[in-house]
């Protein structure tokens, strides 16, 4: 097991302690498999966004090296294009399950590798990595609309889905930022991206008529607010104007409206939300909240059906556990998970305004 000292840094009274942080670090390494894939849970299947937040965790943990070997297999799986496929079985490259190559499960290599960059300080690993960004960034906004809006997928046989979600377009918007440092580091300015971020900011901010209607779910509520597009005033209005629909007092966040289901991930990442806008109090009580979600192994929990006093699924993932620890780390002032979900010190791209 993870010994309790590497994670000192994830102590969060209430909820977490030494202890707990590393048995949940221990559960997270017990998924990755040999070759640094991290699925869902073994047996279950790997898509690239939880893959990376997994792996974000771990080293929010210090377990760089395991966090490395998952970035490795991204690189080594990249299709041609730049992307990746929306599911692999158990996390076997090999055996593809969705074929759709989904724009923000391929962006978020770019936050997974400027955090653990900044985590080690390792130019060796970017210099090894930034062909993978490079490529999934490209990928990625050859979907974006002329209003700004990333198109959410291509299909297995190379169509463009062109409908934009809000999520989706708000994980982009972060990891679009994320590329652009990986790019400053380099000294390789990318002024097309810098473009696409402001054309993207001003859509999630000023645009929802641009994006599906998703609103009965959560991520839709606050992740324009984890994405970094929208902070202060607006921020405050946003979550204010809907907390009492999406939570629970004492159990955590509903996934969807009316459903009466909170899950684990939707909690932590409400509270990684709360506590970049600067609501640190709210953002503790919802990880306090999450905690009946705790499996004695030291996992999560998907979701928890209140009215049925109901645990379902009967699974525990892994990227539930590492939303947990990143919501945990970010409170307990980690550097790269501040820097990377603050967002003060990321670029800001250009205003879509300038170049018109």
């Amino acid at each position: 097991m993870t010994s309790p000292g590497r994670t000192e840094r994830l102590v969060l009274p209430g909820v977490l302690t030494a202890e707990q942080a590393a048995r949940t670090v221990a559960g997270i390494l017990a998924t990755q498999r040999t070759d640094g894939a991290i699925p869902w849970f073994r047996g279950h299947h790997l898509d690239p966004w939880d893959h990376t937040e997994a792996a974000m965790a771990l080293d929010a943990a210090g377990e760089h090296e395991r966090a490395e070997a998952a970035y490795d297999w991204l690189a080594r799986h990249q299709n041609p294009d730049g992307s990746w496929y929306a599911a692999y079985a158990d996390g076997d490259a090999g055996k593809p399950t969705d074929r759709g190559r989904e724009t923000n499960f391929c962006a978020y290599l770019a936050v997974g590798v400027w955090h653990h960059f900044l985590s080690t300080g390792d130019e060796t690993f970017l210099d090894r990595m930034w062909p993978a960004v490079h490529a999934a960034t490209e990928y990625v906004l050859e979907l974006q609309q002329p209003g700004g809006e990333i198109g959410w997928k291509r299909e297995d046989d190379g169509t463009p889905v062109n409908d934009a979600l809000l999520t989706g377009s708000s994980s982009i918007y972060q990891a679009l930022r994320c590329a652009l440092a990986l790019a400053e580091q380099r000294e390789e300015p990318q002024p097309d991206w810098e473009l696409a971020v402001g054309r993207l900011g001003h859509a999630i901010r000023s645009h929802p008529e641009r994006f599906l209607d998703k609103s009965r779910y959560s991520m839709d509520w606050y992740y324009p607010i984890l994405g970094g597009a929208v902070r202060g005033a607006q921020a405050r209005e946003r979550i204010d104007a809907d907390w009492e629909q999406f939570v629970v007092p004492g159990l955590g966040v509903r996934c969807v409206l009316p459903n009466p289901w909170v899950t684990g991930g939707e909690s932590a990442e409400l509270a990684l939300a709360l506590w970049a806008m600067g609501e640190s109090e709210r953002a503790v009580q919802i990880l306090k909240w999450m905690q009946h979600l705790r499996a004695e192994d030291g996992m999560y929990w998907t979701g928890y059906v209140f009215d049925d006093d109901a645990i379902w699924p009967q699974e525990c993932t892994s990227w539930t556990a590492g939303s947990l620890l990143l919501a945990v780390a970010a409170l307990g002032g980690d550097e790269a998970t501040t820097t990377v979900f603050g967002g003060e010190h990321l670029p800001t791209g250009l205003d879509p305004d300038c170049c018109r």
